[in-house]
């Protein structure tokens, strides 16, 4: 967004830095320039989202170069695409990802690890919730489920209260996914 390179990442950053992104990216919501809301909350509920898939993510023998991953979309997305107008994206093949640190949820991992509850977002318990899947499982994963609806909403305000089953999250655990794109 905005001229913003790829994979930069929030949880990457210091406490002071990090107050400094968050409240850029309210500007930009109240603005108009983003449908992504970033409460002052937001960030712990990304850790604790962040440690759960860490601890299904080793515990099915994972391997993490990084405390937090870079978070892909799985194929296109208009939901995400609109979420706004200054929104790119970048394409990296499915083969290029390194496996043994490569890790996916069904869908959002925010939504899938259900760590939502605490902050007043919905529960909504799904059979692939609480789950980390591996690289090696995403055909079955989809040929079970299909892929969600990811078509962009009319009005998006309010999009973290409602259900939210928009879009496959893949999550890379290494740097080495900064060299399949053109930074």
């Amino acid at each position: 967004m905005d001229g913003r390179p790829p994979f930069l990442n929030l949880s990457d950053l210091g406490e002071d830095e990090l107050a400094s992104v968050i409240a850029d990216l309210g500007r930009e919501h109240v603005e108009g320039r983003s449908q992504r809301t970033f409460e002052r909350r937001y960030m712990d509920l990304r850790r604790q989202t962040e440690a759960r898939l860490r601890e299904l993510f080793t515990g099915r023998g994972g391997k993490m170069q990084r405390s937090s991953p870079h978070y892909l979309v799985l194929g296109t997305s208009g939901w995400f695409q609109a979420l706004s107008p200054t929104m790119r994206s970048v394409a990296i093949d499915l083969a290029d990802l390194p496996a043994a640190s490569t890790s996916i949820t069904y869908p959002d991992s925010v939504v899938a690890m259900r760590c939502g509850v605490d902050f007043g977002l919905p529960d909504i318990e799904k059979p692939y919730h609480d789950q980390v899947y591996l690289l090696g499982e995403l055909p079955d994963l989809i040929a079970r489920y299909g892929l969600p609806d990811d078509q962009a909403d009319e009005d998006y305000s309010g999009y973290e209260f409602r259900e939210f089953e928009k879009f496959v999250e893949i999550q890379v655990w290494n740097d080495d996914v900064l060299d399949q794109v053109a930074l």
